[in-house]
């Protein structure tokens, strides 16, 4: 082989070689990587064992507590103070409003525990599909003037629970806002806009005109002093939020699991709460 064959076969070969790390050094390369994605590993399985450990513990320290409250053990907890909730409202996801053996029980704890005014409440409706049969076109007029139920509301007296019911749904609020509005248009273009004429901007509805228009096409209702939510989601399942501005939300879990025990703790947690503001 030539000289200028052999410069040429060394020039071709030489990116190839220069390409390539020898196994060696690829492996000492590789080695930390592995080591760091190992460690890593390990610690977020270490965390998740942490982790589930304590909501396992956290599970079994509420379910001995409600037994104990059950039980009657906890002395705290024995006599309540609930001059303060007036009014309670219960929140239940409508796939689990269809259970009416637990609907019946939390009804049956709540009269046992000595609350007189609930507020049932699912999105779709079940729950006053429920008790419709209940309603009798009647209203209890001292309820109705205690709490401040609007005309056009009624309330369901359950006469074997010793209770006055409310049941309300989404599709109330909605029909509820769009009649509020209609009747806060049609006054203002029919009817009272002497109060407005030598008004030059544009008329500013307030909070009190949309309460009060509310409460006249028979959606206000009283303002809940407690929220309890039963179903999977932290939150109130759209309950009328023109009634929830002082209202304290408690999320109790789900309806299949509910124990007479969280009752308990949770009316008492609220009995011994402070309010700033509101009522």
């Amino acid at each position: 082989m030539g000289t200028k064959a052999m410069e040429a076969f060394v020039a071709n070969e030489t990116p190839v070689f220069m390409n390539k790390p020898p196994p060696l050094v690829f492996k000492l390369m590789s080695l930390p990587s592995t080591i760091i994605k190992l460690a890593l590993g390990l610690l977020w399985c270490i965390i998740h064992v942490v982790i589930s450990l304590f909501s396992l513990c956290s599970h079994l320290m509420f379910n001995l507590e409600c037994y104990l409250i059950s039980s009657g053990l906890l002395r705290k907890y024995r006599n309540l103070q609930l001059s303060r909730i007036k009014y309670l409202a219960i929140v239940v996801d409508s796939r689990e409003a269809k259970n009416t053996v637990k609907i019946n029980q939390l009804l049956c704890w709540l009269k046992t525990l000595g609350m007189k005014y609930v507020c049932l409440y699912d999105i779709d409706g079940v729950l006053k599909k429920l008790f419709e049969p209940s309603m009798n076109g009647s209203r209890d007029d001292n309820p109705g003037g205690y709490l401040d139920v609007s005309a056009n509301i009624k309330a369901l007296d359950c006469c074997h629970r010793g209770m006055t019911l409310e049941c309300i749904s989404g599709s109330d609020g909605k029909e509820g806002i769009a009649k509020a509005a209609n009747l806060l248009c049609s006054t203002y273009l029919n009817g009272d806009r002497s109060a407005h004429e030598n008004v030059k901007s544009k008329s500013v509805f307030t909070e009190t005109d949309m309460a009060s228009a509310l409460k006249s096409v028979g959606c206000g209702g009283p303002e809940p002093d407690l929220l309890l939510v039963y179903g999977p989601a932290r939150c109130h399942l759209g309950f009328h939020a023109w009634r929830l501005r002082y209202t304290e939300i408690m999320h109790m879990g789900p309806l299949k699991s509910m124990k007479y025990g969280a009752i308990v703790k949770a009316l008492y947690n609220f009995s011994k709460k402070h309010q700033n503001y509101g009522k």
